[in-house]
This record gives C-alpha cells, sequence and structure tokens, in this order.
C-alpha cells in the first residue's frame, strides 16, 4: 500500500459497499424489516422500550424520519405504543410479540450468514476484526454515529 491515504481510501470505499451488502442482505431476510427498522427493533428490545424522541437522540436523526419509521413499525404491527406509568403524558414504545418474535428470526439469520461468512478465518484474524470495530465505532461516537451516512 503507497501511503496512509490510500489506505483511507480503501477503507472508505470497503465500508461503503459493506452498507450497500448490509442494506440489500436485510431485505432478503425479511421482506417487512429494512436495516433501519432492524436497527431500531434491536434497539428497543435492548432498552425494554423507549420514547421516539429517545431513539432520534440515540441515533441523531429528525423526529419526523423517527416518526415515519416507527409508524411503519407500528402499522405492521412490530411495534406498539404503551403509556409511561410513571408520567401518563409520555408514549413508550416496545416491541409487540409479533416484533420480537420477527427480530428473533432476522438476528438468527445474521448470526448464520456472519458464521458462513467469517467461517475461513483464523480465531486470531477474528479477534483482530472483531478490535478493529470495536475501535472504529468507539471513534465514530462523537461524529455521525450509528444512524450517519457513515
Amino acid at each position: 500500500m503507497a501511503d496512509r491515504g490510500d489506505a483511507i481510501e480503501i477503507i472508505q470505499r470497503e465500508m461503503t459497499a459493506f452498507a450497500r451488502r448490509a442494506r440489500a442482505t436485510a431485505a432478503r431476510m425479511h421482506p417487512e424489516l429494512s436495516l433501519v427498522s432492524y436497527t431500531l427493533l434491536s434497539h428497543l428490545e435492548y432498552q425494554g422500550g423507549c420514547r421516539a424522541t429517545d431513539l432520534a437522540a440515540h441515533y441523531t436523526l429528525d423526529k419526523s424520519t423517527i416518526s415515519r419509521q416507527v409508524a411503519a413499525l407500528e402499522k405492521a404491527g412490530l411495534v406498539e405504543r404503551r403509556q409511561d406509568p410513571a408520567d401518563h403524558r409520555v408514549q413508550v414504545l416496545h416491541l409487540t410479540e409479533r416484533g420480537v418474535g420477527v427480530l428473533a428470526q432476522v438476528t438468527d439469520s445474521r448470526r448464520i450468514a456472519f458464521h458462513e461468512r467469517l467461517a475461513g478465518w483464523s480465531g486470531p484474524d477474528l479477534e483482530r476484526f472483531a478490535e478493529y470495530l470495536l475501535r472504529y465505532n468507539a471513534g465514530a461516537e462523537g461524529g455521525l454515529g450509528e444512524g450517519g451516512a457513515e
């Protein structure tokens, strides 16, 4: 490799290809669940529910963008709004039973796909790759983050 600039160009190009493949794979795994929808459902499951404004803040997205995404998830029967017991003015988003099932199905499919794609990698290579991804994503915390256009 010629220099640092060349390496960064290759990384940028390959990360873009990775994101494009991830979107295409998500569409094949479940027709109702885009990569964005999968990400939002995963976050709701991990958090045990949260407000739409919390999703917008976490992913650094406009409230109207989250509103459209949540409306689509509600229409598909994957998410429901529940009144916050501590503050009845607040609506908290939760996965429905169907949402839990769809998320589990897609998560299993994604896990299998990753295992297949990385089957030929050695243990040390996998560990290094995992460390690099953790380091890269930790460095992005103040930047575009998960919801950005990286």
